[in-house]
């Protein structure tokens, strides 16, 4: 039990710090190749931080010995739009109100042409569909993943052919070179890929070392997977938010977290449904429910331009509601 506890505390400090070479790697990747800064947040650094829960997933259900093991690969799929939406959203409220002396713009939230608003509506269509899916039974069902697939194809390309707006940014310097004004691409390259390994690598550890806590403990298989492991697997996103929104970059991080939902609500349910029978028991039902009222309430508070870090910080309410719900019903 120790040495399991050690071992969470040392993940989870290794993927902090990777995160800190992560944010600042990605960033000037952006730059380098021009690259508009929210497709840094919804496609590069998503696809970095989404990682860690597209391992996961993709491992229960391709190679899963036996059903509770599936399980906690659509588990992963379900439990990681969750936090997400209702956890990571909340931080950067908390961590912009927390941060508010130190930040130019106090608790304002800088969104300027962001396209967060599209994203939620992107993520909504995409996860109501995933989730009515998971109530059906017909043949061709898998089939149903390639829609998927080519459905986060259609908003890759869509994120990445937008004009580039960073490209009179002044950055922090690059870890692995600060001294140095403009790195070279290859360092900046080198510091984002080696960040991403430690970042892969502390999860993992982190995810594992979980899983032999709660067996320890004798909690049930899927109470991990919907409870647990999403919480630990989004570590990135939650951590690179913190950065960010300490930096006054909350534009990033909300990027960062709304293009790692596009994923989740994409390539995990893909691989879900083509290994996975698909169907939904209360506690997936009720983790898809709170998922969709929960950016329900962020789209429509950004249509009414009334998006605030208060407002950020409610979102953490609907996943107090789900463990609730959880309690009383199942």
């Amino acid at each position: 039990m120790v040495l399991t506890l050690t071992a969470l505390m040392i993940s989870a400090i290794l993927i902090y710090f990777s995160c800190e070479l992560f944010v600042n790697g990605i960033e000037w990747v952006g730059l380098k190749f021009n690259i508009s800064k929210n497709a840094v947040g919804t496609i590069l650094a998503a696809f970095g931080t989404a990682l860690p829960e597209s391992v996961v997933t993709f491992i229960a259900v391709v190679f899963g010995a036996n059903a509770n093991q599936k399980d906690v690969g659509v588990g992963a799929a379900l439990g990681g739009p969750l936090v997400l939406s209702t956890l990571a959203y909340a931080i950067v409220g908390l961590g912009i109100i927390y941060f508010r002396k130190k930040r130019a713009r106090g608790i304002d939230i800088d969104l300027g042409d962001s396209k967060l608003g599209r994203d939620q509506l992107w993520f909504l269509g995409i996860f109501v569909f995933k989730v009515a899916l998971g109530f059906m039974v017909f043949q061709g069902k898998p089939l149903m993943a390639f829609l998927f697939l080519a459905a986060y194809g259609f908003y890759f390309f869509t994120e990445m052919k937008e004009t580039a707006d960073n490209h009179k940014e002044i950055l922090e310097p690059l870890k692995f070179r600060p001294r140095t004004k403009t790195p070279e691409t290859r360092w900046v390259l080198g510091q984002t890929l080696i960040s991403l390994a430690l970042i892969a690598v502390g999860s993992q550890i982190f995810v594992k070392n979980l899983d032999y806590l709660s067996l320890a403990i004798g909690i049930a298989p899927h109470i991990v997977a919907l409870f647990l492991s999403p919480i630990a697997t989004e570590l990135p996103e939650i951590l690179n938010a913190i950065i960010w929104v300490r930096q006054g970059k909350e534009r990033l991080a909300l990027a960062n977290i709304s293009g790692s939902m596009m994923i989740q609500a994409t390539i995990p349910s893909a691989l879900g449904i083509l290994f996975t029978p698909w169907l939904f028991d209360t506690y997936l039902a009720l983790a898809g429910l709170f998922t969709i009222v929960s950016i329900a309430f962020l789209w429509l508070s950004l249509r009414n331009h009334k998006l605030s870090a208060s407002r950020l910080a409610w979102a953490a309410g609907f996943y107090a509601c789900f463990v609730v719900a959880t309690v009383v019903f199942v």
